[in-house]
């Protein structure tokens, strides 16, 4: 039987953005997209289905699937995935969800891979998105599913019913083994992903992504409730004071140093 893996994708505004055209709606708490500019796929997702493909390319027989939570634009990022080399699309988009946080984007998602998805072998997620930075769905899926989970991956391999993984650390690296079905986070050290060809994305601009509501998930929006809660967004201001410390000998001025810091109660 063929291998299933799961790819959990996310579409970010462009980190390439000129700060310039960075804007935030702070009554609303969002970020304004930039005019022009096209929203892309979350840096480290292309990455995780880089590692699925490179899954497929060692064992032959796999089927990749590509999911996402959020509005219609998030088709494109699923599209990329796809002219990537990835077999199928969907997209959990439902207006009722676009404000959810981790657990509950966590929650849709595993929601989606075990009524919808099932049954698989492995969900691979990027180590982070890189808006919010967080890294904990691909993490919380795993505790939602009761599934065991490796993070920040470099290497990803699948043999005799189990994954064996080198996990990138502080100070080296060590390999991880844990059974399948299990949960993957995949770490910009795996390499660039394969960039797709004109013909890989002719082909994707063909291929159907299937979308889901909640309630197709069996799920009620209503009865989903954020743990964090945003209570502010804005774009820091950025202040710099230069005063100079003056002094007829290296003593002095250190001196003078060392009362200045004193009096703003920095040391």
């Amino acid at each position: 039987m063929a291998l299933h893996i799961i790819c959990c994708v996310k579409q970010v505004p462009d980190p390439e953005t000129p700060p310039s055209q960075f804007r935030v709606d702070e009554a609303q708490k969002r970020v304004i997209p930039a005019p022009g500019i096209a929203p892309v796929p979350s840096q480290f997702d292309p990455i995780g289905v880089e590692a699925a493909l490179r899954i497929r390319d060692a064992v032959g027989d796999v089927k990749i699937s590509v999911l996402s939570m959020g509005p219609e634009s998030y088709r494109d990022a699923i599209k990329h995935c796809l002219a990537m080399g990835a077999d199928e699309g969907y997209l959990i988009d439902d207006p009722e969800l676009y404000n959810a946080d981790h657990w509950v984007t966590a929650q849709v998602l595993a929601q989606a891979i075990k009524e919808k998805l099932s049954p698989f072998d492995l969900v691979i997620t990027g180590r982070q998105a890189v808006d919010w930075d967080m890294g904990v769905v691909g993490p919380t899926i795993a505790e939602v599913l009761g599934l065991p989970c490796v993070t920040i991956v470099k290497s990803v391999a699948v043999s005799d019913g189990k994954i064996v993984a080198e996990r990138v650390l502080l100070d080296g690296f060590e390999t991880v083994e844990a059974p399948l079905p299990a949960v993957v986070t995949v770490s910009n050290e795996l390499g660039e992903p394969r960039y797709p060809q004109l013909r890989q994305i002719m082909m994707a601009a063909r291929k159907q992504v299937t979308i889901w509501k909640a309630t197709d998930l069996g799920l009620d929006p209503s009865s989903l409730r954020n743990r964090v809660n945003i209570e502010a967004l804005y774009v820091p201001q950025v202040k710099v004071e230069t005063e100079f410390i003056e002094g007829d000998t290296v003593e002095e001025k250190v001196e003078k140093l060392l009362q200045r810091l004193r009096e703003a109660k920095l040391i």
